[in-house]
């Protein structure tokens, strides 16, 4: 029983990941038309929204998850829904980043996905930043909470604060990479030299889409959310890595097995 519900849970998991992925990617895979931005977040929301909700109800029923652990995320996911807003990401200086990849590593991937789709959430309502570009902000930093959650666990602490220093430079610009894919066919406009072209081929549409990135300096933005990010973990890590894993050790926090 124990083996099936670790099997539902992995495979949720999966599933919703690689719907968030396709809602970046299809530009580069699917050769339609592209459709406004209203519709592609509102599919966005119809779609991904119960997927989050579903693999939190498969995570509470399967034992994974239980009501202290849903507090502690909902906690954690109000304060970094605040932190969020002393950086609000003027100059690419992201805030938001280091607790989601910091959590998500100390509770597994579950809980990386769920806290980077909420925080975002939250963050958005809290501040107004509601609109088409929030659906794929929240899927974004719910990957980003997933691959920090699979991250190897390791024992030195040094080892610990140069792998997760390392990821979040990495994670900043996959993010950024992201969130620049999303608006690319909109924002670009047709019939340039860096437009998104429904049909044409995979090697032509990602040619343009790393010029439009560069075209429109998304990749130096990209670069100061790394920055921020990576000094943020190395300045906090220390503290939250033991304040965290004790808050896990308390609350009997079942993690998907390395």
């Amino acid at each position: 029983m124990k083996f099936k519900h670790q099997a539902m849970r992995a495979l949720t998991l999966s599933l919703a990941a690689v719907a968030a992925l396709m809602m970046f990617t299809w530009p580069l895979v699917i050769g339609v038309t592209a459709q406004s931005e209203s519709e592609i977040a509102q599919t966005a929301f119809l779609v991904l929204m119960p997927l989050v909700l579903v693999l939190l109800l498969i995570e509470f029923s399967s034992g994974g998850i239980d009501a202290r652990q849903i507090a502690l995320l909902g906690v954690l996911t109000a304060l970094n829904a605040v932190i969020r807003m002393l950086g609000a990401g003027t100059a690419g200086v992201e805030t938001a980043f280091f607790l989601i990849i910091i959590a998500a590593y100390v509770f597994g991937p579950s809980f990386g996905f769920l806290f980077g789709a909420l925080s975002l959430l939250v963050s958005g309502l809290l501040t107004g930043g509601i609109g088409p570009w929030l659906p794929f902000q929240m899927m974004a930093a719910a990957l980003v909470g997933l691959a920090a959650g699979a991250l190897p666990k390791v024992s030195r602490t040094w080892l610990q604060f140069l792998m997760l220093c390392g990821y979040a430079f990495v994670a900043s610009f996959f993010y950024g990479g992201l969130m620049t894919l999303w608006n690319w066919p909109f924002l670009a406009g047709p019939g340039t030299s860096i437009s998104y072209v429904a049909g044409a081929s995979l090697i032509e549409n990602l040619t343009r889409f790393v010029q439009y990135g560069l075209f429109t300096g998304g990749l130096i933005w990209d670069f100061g959310r790394a920055i921020t990010t990576s000094v943020l973990i190395l300045l906090t890590a220390p503290a939250l890595l033991a304040t965290l894993n004790r808050a896990a050790n308390r609350v009997g926090f079942v993690k998907l097995p390395d």
